[in-house]
């Protein structure tokens, strides 16, 4: 992915984390290939689901279907029995279907027909939502956006590095040679480790500072709950472990905290019509929040 490091290290932290990820933007940035390039460097199974207005609960979570044979219901399973899924524009699902999704995102197992199935290990969602089209969409509620880790944009890169996509892409798509760097057994034994990752006092108290100060932030409906606090630690041990560090750094939680924190925050109405965001508002909270020496 040229000119996506940071993204690629959120993506990573998340994926190590044991979180899901929300990406932001416009269409042909790269968000297909950023989660097909993630499945094929840990050989891990990978679903890409487009989100419709028509999709149905069932086409995500999977139907059971009466068997002439034998007289009874066999279970077929959906897209989400899978390692990497790409729930690609969710926005355009109804709220029914988007809901879908929160038990699958946060129990790791879905329930069909008064029966639970467990979903594969590791199990992570990559959603997409376009910011510039609002017709035909239903945006995700408070509940659902608290349950992605992550939320951030790719955006567009450099002119240098579009013409090296161009050149990259010219007789072959560069992903078609990609092979798995790592085993889903190492891939799991990372996220392992990541829960290992040494986090001082200080730290946690910093972590918690930030996400209290957006609830009572000027401007600010409903700041960040206890859940935010909780994915930035596990996303800040993960992005310390992909340094090479066993211990979590103030630079760590500073670099992931608008990506974690910002699409938890839900500003009132005249903080949105001033032109507040809630970006903004993180962002100015990291600016005078002491932190750790």
């Amino acid at each position: 992915m040229k000119g996506q490091a940071s993204s690629i290290r959120k993506l990573l932290a998340a994926f190590a984390g044991g979180g899901h990820v929300l990406l932001e933007d416009v269409p042909g940035t790269g968000k297909t290939t950023l989660g097909k390039a993630l499945a094929k460097s840990v050989g891990a199974g990978f679903h890409r689901l487009q989100f419709t207005p028509d999709l149905l609960p069932s086409d995500i979570l999977g139907v059971s279907i009466f068997d002439q044979k034998d007289q009874s219901f066999h279970f077929h399973e959906g897209p989400v029995f899978t390692h990497i899924l790409l729930a690609d524009e969710i926005n355009r699902a109804s709220p029914r279907t988007q809901s879908a999704l929160l038990e699958a995102m946060a129990e790791d197992q879905v329930s069909v027909d008064g029966k639970t199935y467990k979903l594969a290990e590791p199990f992570f969602v990559i959603a997409t939502e376009n910011p510039v089209e609002s017709h035909g969409t239903y945006p995700l509620p408070e509940a659902q956006m608290d349950r992605f880790m992550l939320q951030f944009s790719l955006g567009y890169v450099s002119s240098e590095e579009e013409v090296a996509i161009v050149s990259d892409q010219e007789r072959t798509h560069p992903i078609e040679g990609i092979g798995s760097c790592v085993t889903l057994e190492e891939a799991l034994a990372l996220r392992r480790a990541a829960a290992q990752v040494r986090l001082s006092p200080e730290i946690k108290r910093y972590i918690v500072e930030l996400a209290r100060r957006t609830r009572g932030a000027e401007g600010v409906h409903l700041g960040a709950s206890p859940r935010a606090s909780l994915s930035l630690m596990k996303a800040a041990r993960a992005l310390a472990l992909a340094d090479g560090r066993d211990f979590v750094s103030p630079e760590d939680v500073q670099e992931l905290a608008v990506a974690v924190i910002a699409h938890r925050v839900m500003l009132d109405p005249q903080a949105r019509f001033s032109g507040r965001t809630s970006r903004g508002v993180v962002e100015d909270i990291l600016k005078k929040t002491a932190a750790p020496a």
